[in-house]
């Protein structure tokens, strides 16, 4: 595992639309490695999208406090109710903003090892995968 610079502010790659991932095989489980050991280096990480260290596929890991999700081309299908929240991203430090976000979210991915998933979050976890 590796620590991997997270992008920053107006890097051009935040901003661009992240591709499937097509194959789920040691070189992804590696990227997500490296992702959830960027993300708990990191003060205040509990969600990383792998386009905020270069990398446009869609991947993320995320821990809230029930343990880290490695997430393949994560789909969100559904949403319900509402919650107000204070977010943050570390690819923007020190920014923090109030929205309005789902308070439950069932979302369908893939996990490190291809298997189909699904998760529903509720809280601060359902907060966290909308925003990655």
């Amino acid at each position: 595992m590796a620590l991997r610079e997270i992008r920053m502010f107006e890097d051009d790659i935040l901003r661009k639309v992240s591709k499937p991932v097509t194959e789920v095989n040691d070189h992804i489980r590696e990227i997500l490695d490296d992702m959830a050991e960027t993300m708990y280096h990191t003060p205040g990480g509990g969600g990383l999208a792998a386009c905020q260290i270069g990398i446009l596929r869609r991947l993320l890991v995320a821990d809230m406090g029930e343990g880290l999700l490695k997430l393949v081309n994560p789909v969100i299908t559904e949403k319900k109710g509402e919650q107000l929240v204070t977010e943050g991203c570390l690819s923007f430090p020190g920014i923090w903003g109030k929205l309005k976000r789902p308070e439950i979210v069932i979302v369908h991915a893939f996990n490190e090892y291809g298997e189909e998933i699904e998760i529903k979050a509720r809280g601060e976890l359902a907060k966290c995968l909308c925003h990655e």
